[in-house]
């Protein structure tokens, strides 16, 4: 793989074909892909999955899980329902989870990345307790598998992610670095968050946002824009990236899927910013 190479988040429920025109008219080179549902893990599909990726000439980089019953519907309901984090439904949830972790196995996928939802802040509680086995559980799992896990950034703090880090005790956990959604959520400067946590960055998204209103950032969402419109500084991320060796793909994530047309417009403006900015900073 070359030096961060161009990627875009794609869906295998969806289809490839979904996105297929883009990531071809663009000549975008990786994907991350959301897991599919149950019933569409099986070898069957990895394997016409793969073949359409072979002939688009397209690398699957990592395979994101989700779960029925989340929601992002404001930052609250988030807390509630993301990941597993919400106690009633973990358990099941972790076993999706492994089970996404043996379908990418049959995509030869050695990255796993999900938001695990809000860490509990109280790390001597029960329920940070059961995060954190829970947790351990499905590292374990993964390591079996010669896979890593990613976790998206945006729902912790950079302090408390690496508190986290920390307590977990597993070489196979690491970051998903999303820079938009720091501010998003509300919970830290981007850039001061990425050189925090830089060390445990396999994975990225360039995404973009602009800060929700001071008074109710963290309790009401930023918003999402085109990428280079918002509050990141993309160059200045890149540029730490850099620092900390990171070569992997930029993955360009951009979240109006009811908007195909505006979609495909502003993945082809992110992709022209990053590759000038690639040029630029070598």
């Amino acid at each position: 793989m070359s030096h961060w190479p161009i990627g875009v988040f794609t869906s295998i429920d969806a289809g490839l074909g979904v996105h297929l025109d883009v990531v071809q008219d663009l000549k975008i080179p990786t994907v991350q892909v959301h897991a599919p549902h149950g019933a569409s893990r099986t070898p069957q599909a990895a394997k016409d999955f793969l073949a359409k990726t072979k002939a688009a000439g397209i690398e699957v980089t990592c395979v994101f899980g989700g779960f029925d019953g989340e929601s992002y519907a404001s930052i609250p309901i988030t807390a509630e329902t993301v990941g597993l984090v919400p106690e009633g439904t973990r358990a099941a949830r972790l076993k999706e989870m492994k089970e996404i972790s043996d379908f990418a196995k049959l995509l030869g996928v050695e990255a796993i990345g999900l938001h695990i939802g809000f860490v509990p802040a109280d790390r001597k509680s029960a329920a940070y307790k059961g995060v954190l086995d829970c947790t351990r559980d499905l590292l374990d799992h993964a390591a079996k598998n010669g896979q890593r896990i990613h976790l998206e950034t945006g729902q912790e703090t950079a302090d408390h992610l690496l508190e986290f880090f920390h307590d977990v005790e597993r070489k196979n956990l690491a970051i998903n670095f999303d820079p938009a959604n720091m501010i998003l959520y509300g919970n830290g400067n981007p850039i001061e968050a990425l050189m925090k946590v830089g060390e445990f960055v396999k994975s990225v998204h360039c995404k973009d946002a602009k800060w929700a209103a001071e008074a109710v950032r963290g309790k009401e969402w930023g918003s999402e824009v085109a990428l280079g419109d918002g509050d990141v500084n993309i160059e200045l991320y890149l540029r730490v990236l850099k620092s900390f060796g990171y070569t992997g793909p930029l993955t360009i994530e951009r979240e109006i899927a009811h908007d195909r047309t505006q979609q495909k417009k502003d993945i082809g403006q992110a992709v022209s910013l990053l590759e000038t900015l690639k040029k630029r900073i070598g």
